[in-house]
């Protein structure tokens, strides 16, 4: 093929980009084509070589072209693009682009091959790797901000702020790790990884953090990701109360974008609206629970922003996944800062908690369940059972009522706030029914049942919150993690908990302290005796390290995307069951039956409901109509909610929107190819490479697109052999390095 054409194909592909982007290759007022720099942008020189031109300080270069320039509203050139054909790596015309940019008065600098896009602000950065051009609106504000930037140092960190009506000290650890990343932000580095455990006011500090950042002039716009619709509600709660004079707003499935400073999300949405914003669309994203969200798709969506990027997790790092580690660009396997749970509860800052003894424990010795995905029907058929069940709802609640003065003397009503963990919403549903037999002077209001199949769960938790009924709480998988309550006195445990992550989320949402009830402690009623299986004692905490459970060594091998899938919480998805559990009562029925039933009800609701016709029609919806819908479906009967439906598609990705458009036949389906490149792209990103090694890699990735997976025996046979790869391959990534990023591409790129 002649350079001729590689040039013309490169060129294709840029203007396809660009237009996704927003720019329209053909409107001149926006873009020019083919720019002579000698041509309008200069003034040549007195001395100047005849075929040169020399910048003002003092570059020289040939002649030439740009190939594009981006211009801003008032035509002034914001960025250069230099186009290589698609053999040639990108980076290399760095020298070749940064006269031409600083000739004209272009801030920002592209490079691309079509395949690869560099985006380079060079009077402060080197170049890096991006997924798709900046949009005209992405770098007028770029250069505002770089005008209006000032250190962080001179924004002072406060020692009090208002939260819920209430002044609030600034705990000494907030204020060091925003110090921490202070120091991270003015040397440059653009991820960060935190770790807060649970309770600890990880989403207070990064909301006032992300105030000094607008007020330093170093954001104006913020993406914040969660993955629990919880945490939605908790970040969207947080950031409207600390920083109300910031217009934000929570991003549903479906629902119009709105042109907000603050964007909260859920990432399971984020999945499959990514595409729709530019990779410069946010200055800074923080992703909530990080150590779950850097695999495939979920990858993708995070690492399509070229942003200040902040992770944060309770999880401690012994259990934080490598992926997450290079992600944030964190050395050694240890977050950028770190504060443990001991200190925590030593410095008086988490209330600490004890185990309640002498209760019956249902799992004896000998019968503790090890495979990996149970069936949780099974389990309950087998260790609970109508007698079991009431014994453990009796002992819990005589002991509650002993000792809740003795937690919490401030707490009137006893026996104070109380969660309870089950194994089935079935077995939810009958515990709920026990405990309300227990107090029939409250009428059935004493406990609730808290799912996602109960249509009012959003007024009940703030029922549970904020009133004296309900005083306990049961559910299953919707109150282990996200949920903050912070006069929660006791957490009962009737079911088998196997994740480290998960039994330290459930043990946390007991560790708030509430000063207003005088909240000493919290106990935990363990039946099934999880806190044995992690050696967690009040004397010695469990927390992945110490004298605590630690995990075996890794097994060798590569995680399955079904693993991947799992998000760190191995035995909450169900993945291998073949039912879903619907309604108040958990009701069994067939995966494929539910998909059949929900299919049904959609095709016949494009025809009856105006809000799902919009859906097929493909207009967005306003947040009042997402709300409606989500409402409307998830009625008695069929219980059709996003998390039901993601367990019957066995899709956790999946959203109400995209289950909606599935069942009615117009979800597009990405090529093998599209997937590919999204996942490249992503991975590219994450990782710190060299221009030469990313080339190199996409070129692996090419081969690995024709044959299904790349091997070292592809190195030596055409047409990989006669570009020299091995030794090439060998010279950048060393023997082992090379087969690591091998197997990489095969598990994290071709997956598709």
């Amino acid at each position: 093929m002649s350079t001729q054409n590689n040039e013309t194909d490169a060129r294709i592909l840029i203007d396809d980009q660009l237009r996704a982007a927003g720019w329209n290759p053909a409107d001149k007022s926006a873009v020019l084509t083919e720019v002579k720099v000698s041509g309008g942008y200069r003034v040549a020189e007195a001395g100047a070589q005849p075929n040169t031109v020399r910048t003002s300080d003092g570059d020289s270069i040939p002649t030439g072209r740009a190939d594009y320039v981006l211009l801003d509203q008032r035509g002034r050139p914001l960025a250069i693009i230099e186009a290589k054909k698609q053999a040639i790596q990108p980076y290399i015309a760095k020298q070749q682009a940064l006269p031409y940019a600083k000739m004209i008065g272009a801030p920002f600098i592209f490079l691309t091959n079509g395949e690869l896009i560099y985006f380079w602000d060079y009077q402060n950065d080197d170049a890096r790797i991006v997924s798709s051009f900046f949009s005209r609106r992405d770098l007028e504000r770029l250069v505002h901000m770089r005008a209006e930037r000032k250190p962080l140092a001179t924004v002072p960190i406060p020692s009090t702020y208002a939260r819920q009506g209430e002044t609030r000290l600034l705990r000494p650890y907030q204020k060091e790790a925003m110090q921490a990343l202070d120091r991270a932000v003015e040397l440059g580095k653009r991820r960060f990884l935190i770790e807060l455990p649970t309770g600890s006011g990880k989403t207070d500090m990064i909301a006032l953090y992300l105030q000094r950042l607008v007020q330093a002039g170093q954001a104006e716009r913020v993406l914040f990701l969660v993955d629990r619709e919880q945490l939605a509600k908790q970040a969207i709660e947080a950031i409207q109360d600390l920083l109300p004079g910031y217009s934000s707003y929570w991003l549903k499935p479906g629902m119009i974008r709105q042109e907000k400073q603050v964007t909260v999300c859920l990432l399971q949405t984020m999945i499959s609206r990514y595409p729709e914003f530019t990779s410069g669309y946010f200055d800074v994203v923080v992703m909530d629970e990080c150590h779950r969200s850097i695999y495939g798709s979920w990858q993708a969506a995070l690492s399509h922003f070229d942003a200040l990027h902040i992770g944060l997790t309770a999880t401690p790092a012994i259990y934080v996944e490598r992926n997450t580690f290079q992600f944030y660009h964190c050395k050694d396997d240890a977050p950028d800062y770190s504060y443990p749970i001991q200190e925590a509860f030593k410095e008086g800052f988490l209330v600490p908690y004890k185990f309640a003894t002498g209760i019956t424990t249902l799992v004896s010795e000998g019968a503790d369940y090890e495979e990996k995905h149970y069936d949780p029907a099974e389990f309950e058929r087998n260790w609970t059972n109508e007698a079991s069940n009431r014994l453990m709802v009796e002992e819990f609640d005589r002991l509650a009522w002993q000792n809740f003065r003795e937690l919490a003397p401030g707490q009137k009503n006893g026996p104070g706030k109380s969660v309870v963990f089950a194994i089935t919403k079935h077995h939810a549903a009958r515990l709920t029914q026990y405990l309300n037999e227990l107090h029939p002077e409250h009428r059935g209001r004493y406990a609730e049942v808290i799912t996602s199949d109960v249509a009012n769960a959003d007024d009940l938790i703030r029922r549970f919150k904020q009133e004296d009924l309900p005083m306990v709480a049961v559910s299953v998988g919707m109150l282990d993690t996200g949920f903050d309550c912070r006069e929660v006195l006791h957490l009962v445990m009737c079911r088998r908990v196997r994740s480290p992550i998960l039994y330290q989320q459930m043990r946390g949402r007991g560790t708030r302290t509430a000063p207003h009830i005088g909240k000493q402690k919290f106990v935990i009623y363990d039946f099934f005796r999880n806190h044995e299986h992690f050696n967690d004692s009040d004397a010695d905490v469990f927390s992945g390290g110490g004298g605590g459970y630690a995990p075996g060594p890794k097994q060798p091998g590569a995680k399955t995307p079904r693993e991947l899938i799992e998000l760190g919480l191995e035995d909450e998805w169900l993945d291998a069951v073949h039912y879903i559990e619907v309604g108040p009562d958990g009701e069994r029925i067939d995966k494929r039956d539910y998909v059949t039933d929900w299919e049904a009800t959609v095709q016949l609701g494009a025809e009856a409901d105006p809000i799902i016709a919009k859906v097929k029609a493909g207009d967005a919806l306003t947040e009042d109509e997402e709300t409606q819908l989500a409402r409307r479906l998830n009625q008695p009967q069929r219980y059709f909610n996003e998390d039901n439906l993601r367990r019957a598609y066995r899709n956790p990705g999946g959203n109400l929107v995209d289950f909606i458009r599935a069942a009615l036949g117009m979800l597009k389906i990405k090529s093998r190819p599209e997937r590919v490149e999204e996942n490249f792209r992503a991975w590219l990103v994450a990782k710190n490479l060299s221009p030469d090694q990313a080339q190199y890699l996409a070129l692996l990735k090419n081969r690995g697109l024709v044959k299904g997976r790349v091997s070292l025996d592809d190195l030596f046979a055409p047409p990989l052999s006669i570009l020299n790869a091995a030794n090439i391959g060998i010279e950048l990534f060393g023997e082992q390095g090379l087969r690591t990023v091998m197997e990489e591409i095969n598990q994290t790129v071709l997956v598709a």
